[in-house]
């Protein structure tokens, strides 16, 4: 059967068509309703629009046979399609040659998801869970691929890497940013970035799992701020509505014992003063100051507190890539300052967003 193309999509030196059933032949009644097929053809030299409205020959597939092309970061600076080499210093991964990473693609190109927390004991633990999750057999200890970097851990189990950020939007947008680049490199289709973590509650008790959809920064603001050359950048931070919808679709189960919400996070640059707290060093302002800027946050929709969110969202908004946050809360802001837990109901608690992940991404490869 044949199309004619609809938009010609021009990126030297590919061409990315998109062909309509708008166009197709009526003759072929068993084809999807719409169809998006992408070709990409290899060319040397930059000619606009010359192939709009050329005809598309490709052979008729089934419903059920039709797959659709995936994507791979471009992310958003034109820098590294010029760079002969990129050191990814933090994570100590070398791309010696960024025009052939066969090297990378071996060793990273399968990874779909990236799961990121705070600490590399809690991703190693991760990293062993996710082992019986998608039935991986090894008895051995899970190799930190990142160790000799001295800064951040990481685990490969499967298509799922396991990665440790620190505390707060500095140390986590450092890793972040070498990770992006990373499955870049490595040429990984539809990649997946999800933060699991640890919070403050507020209004809801602790223990409960909070899948962020609107991050919102310590001016209250759903946006990210960052001075860049002397100028304040101003970012939207909304994390992607599918991952959250199939978060809590895939994830999130009833009979787990604990609730599990969707709903916007506070993400501010500092434990103390930057979420209102009044047992830091540094307090210039009284319980009730606190007490309506929490209620303050808690009319816009927030539910929970925590040091990462909005850095996050807007980064991997900004460079196309699907993400999103859940973390499960240790205390009610409402009702106090100090985590007041055992240890042994924090390692509980923490194992929560494992499972409710842990659902999402079994289902998630599965597709």
């Amino acid at each position: 059967m044949g199309a004619y193309i609809r938009h010609t999509l021009v990126a030297d030196p590919k061409f990315a068509c998109r062909a309509y059933k708008k166009n197709l032949l009526r003759r072929n009644q068993k084809c999807l309703s719409k169809i998006h097929i992408t070709y990409i053809v290899e060319w040397r030299t930059h000619i606009c629009n010359i192939w709009e409205y050329s005809y598309l020959f490709f052979s008729k597939v089934p419903r059920n046979q039709l797959k659709m092309s995936k994507t791979i970061p471009k992310l958003a600076n034109p820098n590294l399609d010029t760079m002969p080499s990129d050191f990814l210093y933090h994570l100590d991964i070398n791309v010696s040659n960024t025009q052939d990473t066969s090297d990378i693609q071996q060793r990273f190109g399968d990874v779909r998801v990236l799961c990121t927390g705070g600490t590399a004991s809690r991703m190693r633990e991760l990293a062993l869970y996710m082992r019986k999750v998608l039935g991986v057999s090894d008895p051995s200890d899970p190799v930190d691929l990142c160790e000799r970097g001295h800064r951040y851990a990481m685990y490969k189990v499967g298509p799922v890497l396991c990665v440790s950020h620190g505390v707060g939007s500095s140390t986590f947008s450092v890793v972040l940013h070498e990770l992006l680049k990373l499955v870049k490199y490595a040429r990984c289709q539809d990649p997946i970035f999800l933060r699991i973590g640890t919070c403050g509650g507020l209004g809801v008790p602790p223990g409960t799992v909070v899948v962020t959809k609107d991050a919102f920064n310590g001016l209250l603001r759903n946006e990210h701020q960052i001075a860049i050359l002397g100028k304040l950048v101003v970012r939207p931070a909304q994390f992607s509505e599918d991952v959250i919808r199939n978060i809590m679709e895939y994830g999130a189960d009833p009979k787990d014992g604990f609730q599990t919400i969707s709903a916007n996070t506070l993400g501010t640059d500092c434990f103390y003063e930057g979420q209102g707290r009044t047992d830091g060093a540094i307090c210039e302002y009284t319980e009730k100051d606190k007490m309506d800027f929490l209620q303050k946050c808690h009319d816009l929709g927030i539910r929970n507190i925590e040091m990462e969110a909005s850095m996050f969202a807007s980064v991997t908004k900004k460079v196309g890539v699907k993400a999103g946050d859940v973390c499960v809360t240790l205390v009610n802001r409402l009702e106090g300052d100090q985590v007041t837990i055992t240890m042994d109901q924090k390692h509980e608690f923490e194992q929560r967003p494992f499972l409710v992940v842990g659902r999402y991404v079994k289902k998630l490869l599965q597709q």
